[in-house]
């Protein structure tokens, strides 16, 4: 979808994926896990409610959406938060096509429902791609995304399948955790149906699928 379609959405308030809280799988990652606190990025970070809780523990974030409407209140929250532990920066980018942030220069990389939005392969490929040079050595990125599972529905998260996402992310991504979830936060009867995708870099190369020699 273009900048200007992303836009509009704010524009008319036609945001059903913005949340006022937190969302609670990064709540329970970064808690329990725990992510350690560094340099983090949030892509497609709307109006900037998970960069804000990142940095109010300490984490040095770093927002970026591809909406300039959705930056313009991520700051203006920003303004009006309390003082945070970590640092606060928001940026319009996109991501995808864009310039190239610097290598190795995030600790955890974080998007919830970005991801997902990329009807093709070769997009989708790229993303994890662009991720990938992103992370620093243990570098993680947590993904939230919509899956297939769930009955069928006209509205919500874009649905990809687990294929479609381990196609994307392995070559040069070491997935770490696949798992069902549900999407919090969203104004639906039934929370859509989700995936949890945590991955790290890679310290080694893919190595290609074996037969079984016995």
């Amino acid at each position: 979808m273009a900048e200007n379609d992303w836009n509009a959405h704010y524009a008319s308030g036609e945001v059903p994926w913005d949340s006022p809280e937190a969302d609670p799988e990064l709540i329970d990652l970064v808690v329990k896990r725990p992510v350690s606190k560094g340099r983090a990025l949030e892509v497609g970070c709307g109006t900037g409610t998970n960069a804000l809780w990142l940095a109010a523990r300490g984490f040095d974030v770093h927002g970026v959406d591809i909406a300039p409407l959705a930056i313009e209140r991520a700051q203006a929250k920003t303004a009006a938060a309390k003082p945070t532990q970590g640092t606060l920066k928001f940026e319009t980018r996109d991501f995808l096509n864009g310039p190239e942030l610097a290598q190795g220069s995030y600790d955890f990389v974080f998007d919830r429902g970005c991801f997902h939005v990329f009807d093709e392969a070769q997009d989708r490929t790229k993303f994890a791609e662009r991720v990938a040079k992103l992370l620093a050595p243990g570098g993680l990125w947590l993904s939230l995304l919509g899956s297939t599972e769930g009955p069928a529905r006209e509205m919500g998260p874009p649905r990809r399948s687990a294929r479609d996402i381990v196609e994307a992310i392995e070559p040069t991504l070491e997935v770490i955790n696949l798992r069902a979830i549900e999407f919090a936060g969203l104004p639906f009867e039934a929370p859509p149906k989700a995936w949890h995708c945590l991955a790290r870099r890679r310290d080694v190369p893919a190595q290609p699928s074996s037969r079984f020699t016995g």
